[in-house]
């Protein structure tokens, strides 16, 4: 299947949306999600994660998509706070606990930060990560290290979207799968078969 610029169609939770194609790098493009100033699309996503949480005592998520998601689930949950890891190091910040991680959006490798007093909120809670997107996984795997050095136990993963490999994680929770795509020469967007994706087809599960 094949997709034509200038844009991809996508609805979830009744809202819909035209993504623009961009492409990151010679094989790669994505139909941009951003969620961050989406105030429609985050009052409809946000009520479906909430009620697929376990029983949690913190949210955490990364700097900056998934804060505006994460804020609205923890209102939904009536918590007074939730914990943000930042993208940069900024003075007031003490006894920092670092991860790195790479990002598919940016292309680049990046680090999260958490502050001293955030790890506070953290240490012995059950904790659950929120992000907009999760594809490879490494920005997942940062969160998680860092919450593990700050002492808490991860129950649950959640994002709108998956891609890729992600997709057929059980260990996630999502709403819906979102395609990474192959630019063609033509013009057009073609989705990318990930490898589990290709196995299954090839066993005849797909």
């Amino acid at each position: 299947m094949r997709y034509n610029p200038p844009y991809f169609d996508f609805e979830l939770c009744g809202v819909k949306r035209k993504l623009p194609f961009v492409k990151i790098k010679d094989d790669m493009a994505l139909a941009s999600f951003c969620i961050v100033s989406d105030t429609e699309l985050v009052q409809a996503v946000a009520p479906e994660l909430a009620k697929r949480l376990p029983e949690v005592d913190v949210l955490l998520t990364a700097e900056a998509k998934g804060i505006i998601l994460t804020y609205e689930i923890s209102r939904l949950l009536n918590m007074k706070d939730f914990v943000l890891a930042r993208k940069h190091k900024k003075p007031y910040m003490q006894n920092v606990l670092e991860a790195n991680v790479y990002s598919i959006t940016t292309q680049a490798k990046q680090t999260l930060y958490l502050d001293g007093c955030d790890v506070e909120k953290l240490r012995g809670k059950r904790v659950a990560i929120i992000d907009d997107v999760i594809a490879t996984g490494d920005s997942l795997a940062a969160l998680e290290k860092l919450a593990e050095l700050a002492g808490a136990k991860v129950v649950a993963r959640a994002a709108v979207l998956a891609e890729l490999d992600s997709v057929y994680r059980d260990d996630i929770i999502y709403l819906k799968e979102h395609y990474v795509f192959t630019p063609n020469e033509d013009g057009t967007f073609t989705p990318i078969e990930c490898e589990e994706k290709k196995r299954r087809r090839l066993a005849g599960l797909e």
